[in-house]
């Protein structure tokens, strides 16, 4: 598996991060008629059961806009991907579907509401850091354009920084030509629940992406 770590810098910022992290060999394809499915039932349930004002108690949520707010950006501007992720749902502006491992992706963020960041092994030059970005620090986040991630939590490596809870980079982007990818838990609510959804996670890239070699670790 990559090595990741978390920094010391971070810890003493926000104690309770921890990463649940899976690596597996996979085939990105369009999504079966199942996995849609299971993506419709998990946002009709959400939306049917919160508002959006709701969404910022949820426990995932409020202890990681804590964290954000503690290590010094502002949650509101920055949104974590799971938390702008259950607002479209929630304002029924609908959520992109674009391969089996967004979906996934998405599956998992709705019914756990963590923000999963997810690369493209042979994009990364390890070993990896889970840090604080720096002012010096910018990348081209997907969808989103250059991105500011001083004091954000970023994922590094020896080409710099790459991946956040807010917004991964285009650089690790996962494509249809992609066959080995590593996915990452990002709780800022201590190992909690983690081992149960990595399981999960598992057992949705064996079923709809052909997963195999697939390990998983909790780093804290």
């Amino acid at each position: 598996m990559l090595d990741i770590k978390i920094s010391n810098k971070l810890k003493s910022k926000w104690i309770n991060t921890a990463i649940g992290s899976l690596q597996a060999d996979i085939v990105v394809k369009s999504s079966e008629k199942l996995l849609i499915e299971k993506l419709d039932e998990a946002c009709n349930d959400f939306s049917e059961n919160h508002k959006v004002e709701d969404i910022s108690k949820l426990q995932v949520i409020s202890d990681s806009r804590k964290a954000y707010k503690t290590i010094g950006k502002d949650p509101a501007r920055y949104r974590l991907s799971s938390e702008a992720l259950l607002r479209r749902i929630v304002k029924e502006k609908g959520i992109y579907k674009i391969n089996n491992i967004v979906d996934i992706n998405n599956l998992l963020s709705i019914t756990s509401y963590y923000s999963i960041c997810a690369f493209d092994v042979t994009k990364i030059n390890p070993p990896i850091e889970f840090t604080i970005g720096t002012k010096e620090d910018e990348y081209y986040g997907i969808g989103r354009g250059l991105l500011n991630i001083e004091n954000l939590a970023v994922f590094a490596d020896q080409l710099g920084k790459f991946g956040s809870p807010t917004s991964d980079s285009e650089r690790v982007k996962i494509t249809n030509e992609t066959t080995s990818i590593s996915m990452n838990i990002i709780s800022f609510s201590g190992v909690n629940d983690l081992e149960l959804q990595l399981n999960k996670l598992k057992e949705y890239l064996i079923n709809f992406a052909e997963g195999k070699n697939i390990e998983f670790q909790i780093i804290k």
